[in-house]
């Protein structure tokens, strides 16, 4: 039996972690991708399916080029691997915050134009990027942030569409989680939001909606709503609203 075989990129922990977990449930070969080599070998552990570990920063633009060499023989991409810098757009770092536009812009796009030209020669292939509801919304004290969030959900809906008219099998979908409880907050320095779900309910809609072919996927009725929200709020509202809530997180 041939196996399928996915790549996980930020798949050491919270919503790449627990992906990783049910594609292997599916029968899934996979890479698992990120800077902490011992979560890595952790979660390799338990998933009970063939899986290598590629230790990789993929803030560097070379190792996203290099991960896909490695590895150029996926069935899956997921593009999970992303963080936030929180704070006044005048006073955050300005490397940390290139660092993140590398990890949640370039390398995303890196490796999603290799394997989508890798799948489309093949005639299969699914990539999952995972964006976030701040996509939807401009976002006052996390502005690079969501702003580098609207690019990746961007970007897929716009490849969708192009491989759509080429009537390609292979699939292009977006995650647009609203808060989930994983690391990401003690990472950008801000208080746990509520209102928030598991990485477990949000990686579940992400692989089910991955494989139905969903374009955008939002893991629950409130993320959905609002993103219908989104399209009726003028922005200047929106991001009077969004400072207001993102202010209260600060530390």
């Amino acid at each position: 039996m041939i196996l399928l075989k996915a790549l996980i990129t930020g798949a050491s922990s919270g919503i790449g972690r627990e992906i990783a977990r049910l594609l292997a449930a599916r029968g899934y070969e996979l890479v698992i991708a990120a800077r902490r080599e011992d979560r890595l070998e952790e979660l390799k552990r338990t998933l009970g399916v063939p899986c290598k570990i590629a230790c990789t920063d993929l803030s560097v633009r070379t190792e996203a080029e290099r991960l896909f060499e490695e590895n150029c023989d996926v069935d899956v991409l997921v593009n999970n691997a992303g963080f936030g810098v929180f704070g006044a757009f005048d006073e955050t770092q300005l490397s940390r915050e290139c660092e993140m536009l590398d990890v949640n812009i370039l390398a995303l796009h890196i490796l999603m134009k290799l394997y989508l030209a890798e799948f489309k020669k093949r005639g299969s292939g699914r990539i999952l990027n995972v964006s976030s509801s701040a996509s939807f919304f401009p976002g006052p004290m996390f502005s690079s942030y969501y702003a580098s969030k609207a690019y990746v959900t961007r970007l897929s809906l716009a490849v969708r569409e192009e491989l759509r008219r080429e009537k390609s099998p292979v699939t292009v979908s977006v995650l647009c989680p609203g808060p989930v409880r994983t690391e990401f907050n003690d990472v950008a320095g801000v208080k746990f939001g509520i209102g928030s779900v598991s990485p477990q309910y949000a990686a579940r809609a992400a692989v089910d909606g991955m494989f139905k072919g969903k374009g955008i996927i939002t893991p629950s009725l409130a993320t959905g709503f609002t993103r219908f929200i989104s399209k009726l709020v003028p922005d200047s509202l929106a991001a009077r609203v969004v400072y207001i809530l993102q202010k209260k997180k600060e530390k």
